[in-house]
Formats: C-alpha cells, sequence, structure tokens
C-alpha cells in the first residue's frame, strides 16, 4: 500500500464521519416535525419538508454507504458500473460545490438556500451542517481517485496522446454553452433573468463555480477526444472531466424536479431570478451534456467490469 493509497483510505473513512451529523439531523427533522415538535421549512407544509428531507436522507444514507465502499475490502466486490456512477454523482455534489462553500464562506453568504435547508435553522445546525459538505466533499477529492486508481490503474497511466483521437462530441459543446451561460448571469448579465431581485450573493457565486465546472469539464472530455495536447499526463483531464460531467449531472438533476416542483406549487419565497423556460431548458441540456460526458470518459479510458 502506497502512500497516495493510504491517505485515500483514512479521507474515506473522514468523509462517511463527516456525513453523519447531517444524516442524523435532518432525521431529527423529519421526525420532529411528524410529532409537531419542529417547525417546517419556510413556504413548505408538513407533506412536502417530510419528503424532500426523506430523500436527503437516503441521499447521505447512500453517501455513507459509498464512502466505506470505498476503502473497504467488499468495496472492490460491488459491480465497478455502480461504484463508478455513485462515486461520479457524489462527486459531482460534493467536490464541485467545494469553491462555493468557501468562497460562502468569506463573503457571509452561508450557502442556506442550497438543499432545501431552512434558512432559520439553528447557528449550530448550520455549522454542522456545512461541516458535512465540506468533509464529505474533501473526503471524496481523495478518496475517488485513490478508489478508482486501485480497481483501474490503467486508466489513469501514461499521457493524453497516447490513445486514439476522436471528433469532439457534441456532449462538449453543449456543456460549454451551458457553462457559458451561468457565467455570464454571475458576472450581472440579465438575458433571461425574470426576477432580478432575487439574484443573492450565493446565487452569483454558484453561477460562477457551476460555469466554471461547467467549462472546465467540456474542456477536459474535449482534450480527451481530441488525444491533445499529446504529454499531458491522462489522470489531469480525467479529473477535471470527471468532476465537471458529474457536476452538471448532479446538482442539474437535483434542481430540475425542484424548479418545476416550485413552478406549479408556488411556495411562498421559493422564486428564483431565472426565467422558468431558460432555467429549464439550461438543466436539461446539463444532465444530457453530464451524462454524455461521462459516457465518452468511460468508454475512451475506463473499462468499467
Amino acid at each position: 500500500m502506497d502512500r497516495w493509497d493510504r491517505v485515500g483510505r483514512r479521507a474515506a473513512y473522514g468523509a462517511a464521519l463527516a456525513l453523519l451529523p447531517y444524516l442524523l439531523i435532518k432525521v431529527s427533522w423529519v421526525v420532529g416535525s411528524l410529532v409537531g415538535v419542529l417547525p417546517v421549512g419556510n413556504g413548505f407544509g408538513v407533506a412536502e419538508w417530510v419528503v424532500l428531507n426523506t430523500v436527503t436522507i437516503g441521499m447521505a444514507a447512500i453517501g455513507i454507504a459509498l464512502a466505506l465502499a470505498l476503502v473497504r475490502p467488499w468495496g472492490m466486490r460491488i459491480p465497478g458500473a455502480l461504484v463508478a456512477f455513485c462515486a461520479w454523482v457524489g462527486s459531482g455534489f460534493l467536490v464541485s460545490i467545494l469553491p462555493f462553500a468557501v468562497f460562502g464562506a468569506l463573503l457571509d453568504g452561508g450557502g442556506g438556500s442550497q438543499g432545501g435547508e431552512d434558512p432559520a435553522m439553528p447557528v449550530w445546525e448550520g455549522v454542522l451542517v456545512q461541516f458535512s459538505f465540506l468533509g464529505m466533499g474533501l473526503g471524496l477529492a481523495l478518496a475517488v481517485p485513490a478508489y478508482l486508481r486501485r480497481r483501474w490503474p490503467e486508466a489513469f497511466a501514461g499521457r493524453v496522446g497516447d490513445g486514439p483521437r476522436t471528433a469532439p462530441p457534441w456532449a462538449a459543446a453543449v456543456g460549454a454553452a451551458v457553462g457559458l451561460v451561468w457565467l455570464y448571469w454571475a458576472v450581472g448579465g440579465t438575458v433571461g433573468i425574470a426576477h432580478p431581485a432575487g439574484r443573492v450573493t450565493d446565487w452569483y457565486v454558484l453561477g460562477a463555480v457551476s460555469g466554471f465546472w461547467a467549462l472546465a469539464g467540456s474542456a477536459a472530455v474535449g482534450m480527451v477526444a481530441r488525444a491533445r495536447p499529446a504529454r499531458l499526463p491522462r489522470w489531469l483531464p480525467l479529473v477535471f472531466g470527471w468532476v465537471g460531467s458529474g457536476s452538471l449531472f448532479a446538482w442539474s438533476s437535483w434542481k430540475l424536479p425542484i424548479t418545476l416542483y416550485t413552478a406549479w406549487a408556488d411556495p411562498v419565497g421559493a422564486g428564483r431570478p431565472e426565467s422558468l423556460a431558460v432555467v429549464v431548458v439550461l438543466l436539461l441540456c446539463a444532465v444530457a451534456a453530464g451524462a454524455a460526458m461521462l459516457r465518452t470518459l468511460v468508454r475512451t479510458r475506463i473499462r468499467v467490469p
């Protein structure tokens, strides 16, 4: 076992432990709201609040199981496609959001608008939630590459130019276009914005971070497809393509049903700055582009048994 592998294993255990407070908090929210001792989030009914948080409980449980699968021997016996998919989605959710967490803390943005959290939660709960996200994200950033390197070492060896050259996939162009729109909004663009007053600091920062990963992932997939620059270590575009495509797919898959539901139910305080038609098209494009970008990476470099 080399040093990188030891670091990855410790990071996996740390990620599982870090996400545990979030899981327990979410369970307490569901139980507390059902028995009437805890309030529901602003703009939600009891049923909506329970459903939303039950979904996030399931996601947290899967995240903890994933972290343990990355380090325990039984994780090597799980079908590779299942582990790779869960690791890809988890990385897209949490590794890509680490810059947002850092900038949000520096700007005192708080990040409370993401994932349906209650902006009125006690400070200690907010701190634990942020600790869980940061800890899981950092843990996955180290544990996932170590696991993939252990299971498919040949995928990360050599240089970009060692592989066959193909035409850049359509997904890279679509992902880049989506990223440019998000960056355009992040710097103050108003085309496609229906409610300018709804743009807050977190919205700008998250748009900039999402746009960066969309462009970085698209560029990385394009490098892998074109096999250029030839001398670039293969692992570098694989990492950026992995996280960038995962970010496009995971966050857009999460936001799309919530956007459609809030447009239908129109709960108080749940409006969004973007035009509904524009944001739905962007999210659909992001989901499709992220999935297709992963397919390009897998077909080109990683053979999942």
